[in-house]
């Protein structure tokens, strides 16, 4: 079959990168939070310690400690989503400014149809349109796991105390597994500008971010430290 098939402002080649792309992008995503018994990556060691941080909570006294690292973790989420709608407000700019987006294709010297330009620049703004919605209910889940944190009895002893922190564990986790998804759209927004150059650089652009996360949360010096024993 010709790969040079053209079909409306694409052609084969664009169509089979894209596929490609979007392939890693679940397949990294379900590698991570899956990951085998063998080679466990650093988001599912991470949920061990929110589960062990949830135990210290019962009995730890005063709770000052908690309150700020879980209003951290709002805060974090809280930049993310203002940076994600900057750079999809930024985005859609692109797109409905053909002149602009055509003279810095030129510039580049990238392919210059405009059709396929904007469909490209779409792209990106789709990865980052899913990032802000993982991490607006990140920042949402973070909220309560805050007030089910602030619901663990203060007694150790009473019988609710660790059910409850055990609660607070589970919708920490959750919230956890949502903020990694909406950076990982990040990343894979970052490697999805290289189809402005074209079906190949979309390949190598999502082939070197997929490649990074699989480095980070499988073979990286944080993660040889949590595994690190006494």
């Amino acid at each position: 079959m010709d790969m040079d098939l053209h079909l409306g402002p694409f052609g084969l080649s664009d169509l089979l990168a894209l596929g490609f792309a979007l392939g890693l992008w679940l397949g990294i995503g379900l590698l991570v939070e899956n990951p085998p018994a063998w080679r466990v990556s650093v988001s599912k060691l991470m949920e061990r310690y929110r589960h062990d941080w949830m135990v210290e909570f019962v009995t730890r006294q005063p709770r000052i400690f908690d309150a700020t690292m879980i209003d951290n973790l709002r805060q974090s989420v809280a930049f993310f989503v203002s940076a994600s709608m900057i750079a999809i407000g930024g985005g859609i700019a692109m797109i409905g400014n053909p002149a602009m987006l055509l003279a810095i294709a030129r510039d580049l010297t990238l392919p210059t149809e405009m059709a396929g330009l904007q469909l490209r620049v779409a792209l990106v703004v789709a990865f980052l349109a899913n990032a802000l919605l993982k991490f607006i209910w990140a920042h949402r889940l973070f909220g309560y796991c805050a007030i089910l944190m602030a619901a663990v009895p203060n007694d150790p002893a009473h019988p609710e105390a660790r059910h409850r922190a055990a609660q607070a564990a589970d919708i920490n986790i959750t919230a956890a597994k949502s903020f990694n998804r909406g950076l990982r759209s990040i990343y894979f927004a970052l490697g999805a500008l290289g189809w402005l150059a074209g079906p190949l650089g979309l390949t190598v652009g999502t082939v070197v971010i997929s490649l990074t996360l699989l480095r980070r949360d499988f073979a990286s010096t944080s993660r040889q430290v949590m595994l690190r024993r006494m």
